[in-house]
């Protein structure tokens, strides 16, 4: 940690003494013992995970008044940024936004950061990423992230970290209702509704999203329709099964850089669907499930692809001793498709690729606890794929519980990225002798619950180094992608909460990366300051971003971006039915850019209406 002496120094002290502040409060937090699946594939409390893992609540969710869901993720969680474009909407090709960092790791496109919806992985089977307009604030219960490589329980794709969007389900006896509707600037419009209805064994949940709005430049209009349904049924008491499905259609402009020409429209259709039988006995639980994901893309430039992504996953976690978990798994998924231009040589198709990869693996992990503090934990994954073949995959990290109010976490981890379609076999650049990317990550962390449980912190420390990174190289031949890359990353992350009263709280979260190398899309620092009010029906938010030399261009020059955002919003609760807020983003105006060239909107102000029945 030369990079950050004061951090070393700092772990230093705070382990000498944390036993005497350890003594402070005995009780059990929240902060804790928050239940988690997305860190070992079983629900534990957050507190025995040795990763790094943040969760970001269904409250959190609904006091952002957010419709697209991955927006959020930038004010909740230290180290984690996602780029935007404008008032509401990602796009994709040229000019899009969506691109999720991690500690400086989430590559252009986003390809070492995976999404996952319920468990099952979300990416383009052609382009390796997601499409974050597919993701809406509305169905989600909560979210996991694993801030680091997660790649021995998720495989490829995982290397810098993992987001767990775990939808809602109805849990209660008979039905409800949830509706939104929003207007706003630029003739900006947002409807939603839920339903869930439960009976006996049988469960349901529904919801629909509409978006559209003029955009803040012109030919940036966004429109966007999300349909969700989840089913579940209890078998018995030990065992159930569930199916979900989904599907977004959305049309987007790229009004093309400041000063410039408008680039291409695109219309966008992407869907999914999984089943899963789950068992939960005594002394063994598991999971068996099947997913499906496909896109069709159509760009006004003669683009076109239609893509799927699919594949079965299946785990079952041992108690066989006390206090010990033994996890077995295996993974098997196809993804691919076809991508071509229908503009080319007056109207002759060309065929860039159409292609399908696999790739397997078998992965086990084992968690125990020693001596009632100390919990351990070691995984190893063999994945293979159909290209480059096999590749080993450990991780190991122990936390140690000084008390209940006190815990030091500590862990070392493998991450690695297999080659996309793209990169492998379309286009001037494609390579297919490519080789995963790959990286190690060292974290360490110290948790700490004080002033009677009414406030927490945690502090991480990490360092990851990468090699073996697909990079587009200029040849005698011309471009070419090969694994030349590198990168070096140190940094610390601060989150912590203060209750002072019930009714009043302050938040925040804060990160520095020291990079050797800059990355596009991560910023140097970030900090996020917020509190909340309630007074009787009222209840007012105050959030604050600040955003410390953001990379939005590295070559051919460096170009970095500083900003300083202020949101709030105020609502007012008629009764238990309905309420009404008004939210304005970027009181003070200010102007900044978060893509290079792509000025993004001054104040925007949103008045909107919940019913709850």
């Amino acid at each position: 940690m030369k990079h950050f002496p004061g951090l070393f120094s700092f772990f230093t002290l705070l382990l000498t003494f944390s036993p005497i502040i350890a003594q402070q409060t005995l009780k059990d937090t929240v902060l804790f013992n928050e239940m988690i699946i997305t860190g070992t594939k079983n629900s534990v409390s957050r507190n025995n995970v040795p990763l790094t893992v943040s969760v970001i609540t269904q409250k959190q969710i609904e006091e952002s008044s957010e419709s697209a869901l991955l927006s959020i993720l930038s004010w909740q969680v230290p180290g984690v940024f996602v780029t935007e474009r404008g008032i509401t909407g990602f796009g994709v090709a040229d000019g899009s936004a969506g691109s999720i960092n991690i500690r400086g790791i989430g590559g252009n496109p986003n390809t070492q950061i995976l999404v996952l919806l319920n468990g099952n992985p979300q990416f383009m089977g052609i382009m390796g990423h997601p499409l974050p307009d597919a993701y809406v604030a509305s169905d989600v219960e909560k979210v996991e992230i694993i801030r680091g490589p997660a790649s021995t329980l998720y495989g490829s794709n995982a290397m810098g970290g993992v987001i767990n969007i775990i939808t809602k389900e109805q849990n209660e006896e008979g039905f409800r209702t949830n509706a939104q509707t929003m207007f706003g600037s630029y003739s900006t419009q947002k409807y939603m509704i839920n339903s869930g209805y439960k009976e006996n064994n049988f469960s349901v949940f529904a919801s629909f999203n509409h978006d559209q709005t003029n955009g803040h430049r012109a030919s940036s209009d966004f429109g966007i329709d999300n349909g969700y349904l989840k089913l579940g049924f209890d078998i018995n008491a030990a065992m159930n099964i569930n199916a979900d499905f989904s599907i977004a259609k959305f049309n987007a402009s790229d009004p093309g850089p400041e000063n410039g020409v408008p680039g291409y429209r695109s219309d966008i259709t992407r869907g999914m669907g999984a089943f899963a039988f789950e068992n939960h006995f005594e002394n063994t639980n598991g999971s068996f499930r099947f997913f499906y994901n496909y896109g069709v893309h159509n760009v006004t430039d003669g683009y076109y692809s239609n893509d799927k992504n699919y594949g079965v996953i299946l785990y079952q976690s041992l108690n066989l001793f006390n206090e010990s978990t033994i996890t077995l798994g295996f993974d098997y998924k196809q993804y691919g498709g076809i991508a071509k231009n229908t503009n080319a040589l007056n109207g002759n198709v060309i065929v860039f690729g159409d292609t399908t990869n696999w790739e397997c693996a078998g992965y086990g992990y084992i968690q125990q606890t020693l001596f009632e503090r100390l919990i351990v934990n070691a995984g190893f994954r063999l994945e293979h794929n159909d290209v480059y073949g096999n590749e080993a995959v450990p991780s190991g990290g122990l936390a140690y519980h000084l008390a209940n109010s006190t815990t030091i976490k500590a862990s070392v981890s493998k991450g690695f990225r297999s080659p996309t379609i793209m990169e492998l076999y379309l286009f001037l650049p494609a390579n297919r002798n490519l080789q995963p990317e790959r990286m190690v990550n060292f974290d360490l962390s110290v948790l700490h619950k004080f002033l009677n449980d009414r406030a927490s912190i945690e502090i991480t420390g990490y360092k990851v180094k990468g090699d073996n990174m697909i990079q587009t190289v200029m040849g005698p031949t011309g471009p070419r992608n090969q694994n030349t890359g590198s990168f070096s990353n140190v940094g610390v992350e601060v989150a912590g909460s203060y209750r002072p009263a019930g009714n009043l709280g302050f938040q925040l979260n804060y990160s520095s990366i020291n990079m050797k190398n800059p990355i596009l899309a991560a910023p140097q620092q970030q900090l996020n300051l917020s509190t909340t009010y309630n007074w009787q029906s009222i209840s007012v938010n105050l959030s604050l971003q600040h955003i410390n030399k953001l990379y939005t261009q590295i070559s051919p020059t460096e170009i970095t971006e500083s900003y300083t955002l202020l949101n709030s919003r105020i609502s007012y609760l008629f009764d238990n039915y309905i309420d009404m807020f008004i939210k304005l983003e970027n009181i003070t105006n200010e102007k900044y850019y978060i893509n290079y060239a792509y000025p993004m909107p001054g104040t925007v102000v949103f008045l909107g209406l919940n019913l709850h029945y």
